[in-house]
C-alpha cells in the first residue's frame, strides 16, 4: 500500500513537471517561427542567384527589403538580423553576384546599397520611410475628412439656400395673390361707383323730363 502511494505521488509530480515544461516549449516554437525568415532568406537569394537572371535577383533583393520593413513593424531586432543575413550572403557571393548583375545599373545600385550600408543605417532608413508613409496616410485621411466636412457644409448651405428661395417664392406668390385681390376689389368698387353715378344721372334726367325741363 505504501509503495503504491509513493508510485502515484511520483507519477503526479511527473505530470506536473511535464505540463510546466510545455509553456516554455510553445514560447520557443514562437521564437523559432519568428526567426524563420532570417534562416530562409539566404536560401531564397541563392536560388535566384543560381538562375543567372539579374532581374530575378533584383526582384529577390527588393522583396527582401520589403520583408525587412514588414519585420521592422513587428520586431526591429529580427529585422536587423534579417538584413545582416542578406548582407552576409551578398558579401560571401560577391563574385557570382557581379557576374550575374553585369552592367545592369539598377541591380548594381540595389546590391551596393544592401552590401555597403550598415544594417543599423538600413533599419533607420526603413523606419523613416515607414514613418513618412504613416504620416502621408494620416494626411490623406485628414484631407478626406476635410473634404467630407466641406461637402457637408456645402450641402447644408445649398439646402439652406433652397429653403430660403422656397420661402421667398411662397411670399412672392402670396403677395401677388393679395395684390390681385386688392386690385379686383378696387376695380369692383370703381365699377360700383360708376354704375351708381350712372343711375343717379339717369334718375336726374328722368326727373327733369317729367318737370318739362
Amino acid at each position: 500500500m505504501v509503495m503504491a502511494a509513493v508510485a502515484i505521488s511520483f507519477a503526479s509530480c511527473g505530470n506536473k513537471s511535464a505540463s510546466q515544461s510545455e509553456a516554455p516549449a510553445d514560447e520557443q516554437t514562437e521564437v523559432t517561427a519568428g526567426n524563420s525568415d532570417v534562416e530562409n532568406v539566404a536560401t531564397e537569394l541563392a536560388a535566384q542567384l543560381a538562375s543567372g537572371d539579374a532581374s530575378k535577383l533584383q526582384t529577390a533583393l527588393e522583396t527582401a527589403k520589403a520583408k525587412a520593413a514588414e519585420l521592422l513593424r513587428e520586431n526591429p531586432e529580427v529585422a536587423k538580423e534579417y538584413l545582416a543575413k542578406v548582407q552576409e550572403f551578398l558579401k560571401e557571393n560577391a563574385d557570382k553576384v557581379r557576374e550575374v548583375v553585369g552592367d545592369n545599373a539598377a541591380v548594381q545600385t540595389v546590391v551596393s546599397t544592401l552590401t555597403n550600408t550598415p544594417a543599423e543605417s538600413l533599419i533607420s532608413t526603413l523606419q523613416s520611410q515607414l514613418d513618412a508613409t504613416g504620416e502621408a496616410g494620416q494626411a490623406a485621411v485628414d484631407a478626406a475628412a476635410g473634404q467630407a466636412a466641406a461637402a457637408v457644409d456645402a450641402a447644408k448651405q445649398q439646402a439652406a439656400g433652397t429653403v430660403d428661395a422656397a420661402k421667398q417664392a411662397a411670399q412672392d406668390a402670396a403677395q401677388q395673390q393679395v395684390d390681385a385681390a386688392k386690385q379686383k376689389a378696387s376695380d369692383a368698387v370703381d365699377k360700383a361707383q360708376q354704375q351708381a353715378q350712372q343711375k343717379v344721372g339717369e334718375a336726374a334726367d328722368a326727373a327733369r323730363k317729367k318737370l318739362g325741363l
